[in-house]
């Protein structure tokens, strides 16, 4: 075996500066492990020059890792992914929290239910069989006919709230307003035509409407629309009533057609006033038609600044008639009043300022009455005017 000097010539001794080849090399290396030949017994120039170049490379990496501030990373042990610290450790931690607040959160709600039906036990008896919740509130049919009993008692419910203003009365299931005034079917009578039979029936509507729905009215401002109807030829009722509202006192006394509340004290609760009644006609003297309307209002009302609920009750009986301008004196579709009479339920009877002044709940005993307990609701029978009773319900 030889190798060739850099000039080219043969050589048997690799030692002295030629290049070794790899299988020299690995021939070398098998000789001197078996003992055998004559391997050299020290490195050779071939195993020097690779140890130098190896320190050397090691020396560069060390160098450049320093100058750049770089750390050598060791490898860390393989783990699957998810185990322990791993993206699916963490969202089954999600999830576990997510729980944890929701259960939280639901037994937040069933105390604060339990605190709730524990001072109110009608939040939950009104929807059990028998409770206020079960109280049927179908809208009533129209009345035809006088009524020969009083309303179911609704006493022992739940007071009325802003939101449920009519809860606990039997005006629940009464019209709502001006649709709760219904005109019957018109026909000639008393020498008057169809038509002005009709005509008296829709003036005798606006009237009442006018009188005790208009939120004008209520809030007492002069019902001129009202008072329009009337007719001016009527010796003393429309300057009667012209002076009641402008100095209302016992004998002068606009309640005696006109519902109206002090704005200061009183406002009404939400825009609807409950109304049942019936309407009805006949003939008057000749060459008139006389209408009669039977009806009752109720008022829901707060204190100005208050929420607690009272209603009052106004009753009105008001007959009118419609004449003809050829045979009275007259004007032509204007009503004259030929009668009415009227019961209050809540309001102060000792104050005469031309107001209703409702109670209250929560206002204890009021002044002590020598009257009758009297049913505001109670449409078969009729408060004798002049008396102040106590009322049962409102």
């Amino acid at each position: 075996m030889s190798t060739r000097t850099p000039a080219g010539e043969p050589s048997d001794h690799p030692d002295e500066g030629g290049l070794v080849s790899d299988e020299q090399w690995a021939e070398l290396v098998r000789q001197a492990e078996s003992g055998a030949g004559d391997a050299p017994k020290e490195p050779s120039a071939r195993a020097r020059m690779v140890t130098a170049r190896l320190r050397a490379l090691d020396e560069e990496a060390a160098a450049s890792g320093r100058r750049f501030g770089r750390k050598r990373k060791t490898a860390e042990p393989w783990q699957p992914d998810g185990w322990r610290t791993g993206p699916a450790w963490q969202e089954m931690n999600g999830r576990s929290r997510k729980r944890r607040r929701l259960a939280g959160f639901l037994g937040f709600v069933l105390v604060m239910g339990v605190l709730a039906v524990a001072m109110r036990p009608s939040l939950l008896t009104d929807h059990l069989p028998g409770g206020a919740g079960s109280v049927d509130i179908s809208p009533l049919p129209a009345e035809t006919a006088p009524p020969t009993a009083a309303p179911d008692d609704e006493s022992g419910r739940d007071r009325p709230t802003t939101a449920q203003p009519f809860r606990g009365s039997p005006a629940v299931r009464w019209a709502d307003g001006a649709a709760g005034i219904e005109v019957p079917e018109a026909e000639a009578v008393g020498g008057m035509s169809k038509d002005e039979v009709e005509q008296a029936l829709r003036a005798t509507r606006q009237f009442l409407v006018a009188a005790n729905l208009d939120p004008a009215t209520l809030r007492g401002e002069t019902p001129e629309e009202a008072l329009d109807l009337l007719d001016p030829l009527q010796e003393g009722e429309r300057k009667r009533l012209e002076e009641s509202l402008a100095e209302p006192g016992e004998e002068r006394d606009p309640l005696m057609m006109f519902s109206r509340f002090d704005p200061d004290e009183i406002r009404l609760v939400g825009d609807v006033v409950k109304t049942r009644g019936r309407m009805s006609f006949e003939a008057g003297p000749t060459g008139s038609v006389e209408v009669k309307a039977d009806y009752t209002f109720v008022y829901p009302l707060v204190r100005v600044g208050e929420d607690e609920v009272a209603r009052t009750i106004v009753r009105r009986e008001l007959t009118v008639a419609l004449h003809d301008p050829e045979k009275f004196v007259a004007t032509s579709g204007k009503l004259s009043v030929v009668n009415s009479q009227q019961n209050f339920g809540n309001t102060a009877c000792e104050r005469n300022d031309g107001f209703l002044h409702p109670s209250f709940p929560d206002d204890g005993p009021g002044p002590s009455s020598n009257g009758p307990d009297v049913d505001p609701y109670n449409r078969s029978e009729w408060q004798p005017d002049g008396e102040c009773g106590t009322v049962t319900r409102t």
